[in-house]
């Protein structure tokens, strides 16, 4: 047995993190999960969209991610938005709780994914967007769409 290297299988996105925030660091970090989550995990289940990271007493913390009770689980599940642990090494966790204490600065969950064996989640600290940037990334996308598409038409 021992620790597959094996591929890595996506399990969930938040996309809407890229649109709110500009990600200045990224770290990967373990998750504490009780069997039927994992269970549940491997089947494609759990959402982030609505979550968010925080630092208490020297642990970091991922509050509102959803893992739906697995259905053969019964008593043994758990609470699907109950608060997990991250794990991380405590080098990182203090350098993030530095980052936070200054303004505009928050924690969040960008994917969860399967690394071999083990869940993973990776983080990024953000710095919120105002909504002119948010306007210049759309606007920015849309051109590089549309020159992709004269390209496409000039090649024909």
């Amino acid at each position: 047995m021992g620790n597959d290297k094996g591929g890595i299988k996506l399990i969930a996105n938040n996309k809407k993190a890229y649109h709110d925030f500009f990600i200045e660091d990224k770290y990967e970090a373990g998750i504490e999960l009780y069997g039927t989550e994992i269970k549940s995990l491997r089947q494609g289940k759990c959402s982030i969209k609505e979550s968010y990271i925080g630092i208490e007493n020297g642990e970091a913390f991922i509050y509102g991610m959803h893992i739906p009770p697995y259905e053969k689980g019964n008593i043994f599940n758990k609470d699907p938005m109950r608060t997990r642990k991250l794990l991380l090494h405590k080098e990182e966790i203090r350098k993030l709780f530095g980052k936070l204490t200054e303004k505009g600065y928050t924690i969040t969950p960008l994917q969860v994914y399967l690394k071999g064996s083990r869940c993973k989640v990776e983080i990024g600290l953000a710095k919120g967007k105002k909504l002119f940037d948010k306007r210049d990334a759309i606007a920015a996308r849309d051109q590089k769409r549309e020159a992709e598409r004269d390209y496409k038409i000039s090649l024909r």
